[in-house]
């Protein structure tokens, strides 16, 4: 798929592989019983939310749409398929036509989510839907994991920006997938070019210390960073002595240096003595960056410190300690025939443990009290009470195999900011807890 027309200068490869095994070999053993075509309905959700997260963020809807689009079968991946005996001609000759042409809807990227949530709902033939499992949960789980890290970081940086600098502490394919995730959490920018490139998501970065190092002394690599890029620059000041080089800094760019940055030591302190260094050689409007393994508990305990921005790292795509948000695809309803018009009846897998899930199609909404703020996650199947009729969550994403929801990244950044200001206000709260609002079902 070429996307220019959208500001995304890239084309999409195909995603037919990006699943595992075991699809391919239900579908073959579908298509030899006759249940292939059976309408099905199958279910993105989670059961719960990772240990001490009050909310989830939805992330990676938009490139979920790609893959679905791209979900294709081309002569060197059904040459591998039976090179390697994986399934037989029969179905090598059905994925030579796969096309999904169900219907997909799903909550808006950006919204929050909970336990249960039907985040995304894929509905079209058992054969068709079930070949998705694999790259639509690959996706969610991983940029879901970032936006929910993200979001709690941009909750503690109180309105400062901050910049998604991770690209060297993960897999080069998921960093970008990791700077987009993280611009829908509340980022503002990013280090990495390749997620600039294909997400038109802004990039920042000037020097690393091994510029400093290449020149024979600090004033040096100073000199030459600000004749190249300007006055504006942020120069990086920890190198040596921090004093030293920010007294060097100001004397190299002058009063209107545009920031420094500071990536060791004790950033509380140092940002304290580095802003009273700065007022004081009159470089009051210079802004203060700071970097080196933050997460949000870091930047929170830098609210009452002179910093500007904050850059973070390994934390931010890591997940801060929670890298997948443990979703799940579900088959919940099928039909008994493949005749048209057959109804679908609720399905589910039994567990004595905490593997359950519900059956039925579902629609879900968020509950307001009486001062507009959410009280509760209600999920249920059949008619929607009228009550909640202008608060449902799910909204149409694919309509008979054709993406009708694409949309500009700003606006599910945008829509991130919406709704996580509708929570409760603990849900901003860093400290451990239960989802901020209850899940409640009302099946039909």
């Amino acid at each position: 798929m070429n996307t220019a027309h959208l500001g995304l200068p890239v084309d999409v490869p195909s995603t037919a592989l990006f699943t595992d095994r075991y699809e391919l070999t239900m579908l073959q053993a579908a298509l030899h019983a006759g249940t292939a075509d059976r309408r099905s309905v199958f279910e993105v959700f989670t059961r719960r939310l990772p240990e001490g997260r009050r909310y989830g963020v939805v992330a990676g809807t938009g490139r979920v749409l790609d893959a679905v689009e791209n979900f294709r079968f081309d002569s060197d991946v059904l040459d591998f398929l039976a090179d390697h005996q994986i399934v037989d001609g029969p179905t090598l000759e059905w994925l030579a036509d796969y096309r999904f042409r169900g219907d997909i809807w799903g909550y808006p990227e950006g919204e929050v989510y909970f336990p249960g949530s039907p985040i995304m709902r894929v509905e079209g033939s058992f054969g068709e839907a079930v070949l998705l499992e694999t790259v639509i949960l690959s996706i969610l789980n991983h940029d879901s994991a970032v936006a929910a890290a993200a979001s709690r970081m941009s909750v503690a940086a109180v309105g400062r920006p901050l910049i998604e600098m991770g690209a060297r502490r993960t897999h080069e394919l998921s960093a970008v997938a990791s700077a987009r995730a993280a611009y829908v959490g509340g980022f503002s920018s990013t280090s990495d070019l390749a997620a600039g490139f294909r997400y038109n998501i802004p990039t920042v970065g000037t020097s690393a210390h091994a510029f400093t190092l290449l020149h024979d002394t600090e004033r040096d690599a100073f000199t030459a960073q600000v004749d190249s890029l300007g006055s504006a620059t942020t120069l990086l000041v920890d190198t040596f002595d921090v004093a030293a080089a920010v007294r060097t800094a100001v004397e190299v760019a002058g009063t209107e240096l545009g920031a420094v940055r500071i990536d060791s030591g004790d950033l509380l302190l140092l940002a304290h003595r580095v802003r009273h260094q700065l007022d004081e050689l009159g470089a009051k409007n210079t802004k203060i960056v700071v970097t080196s393994d933050l997460d949000e508990y870091a930047i929170a305990s830098l609210a009452a410190a002179p910093v500007d921005a904050y850059g973070v790292g390994t934390q931010l795509v890591t997940g801060s300690g929670h890298p997948t948000c443990a979703m799940v695809y579900k088959l919940v309803a099928r039909a008994d025939s493949d005749a048209p018009g057959t109804p679908l009846r609720p399905v589910a897998k039994k567990s004595m443990g905490p593997k359950t899930s519900v059956g039925g199609r579902k629609w879900a909404a968020r509950r307001l009290d009486e001062d507009g703020v959410a009280e509760a996650e209600v999920i249920g199947s059949g008619s929607v009470p009228p009550e909640l009729a202008d608060r449902q969550l799910l909204v149409e994403l694919v309509r008979g195999g054709q993406v009708v929801a694409r949309e500009p990244l700003d606006t599910a950044r945008d829509r991130h900011v919406t709704a996580r200001e509708g929570l409760p206000l603990s849900a901003t709260q860093l400290s451990r807890g239960e989802p901020v609002i209850p899940t409640e079902y009302a099946m039909g």
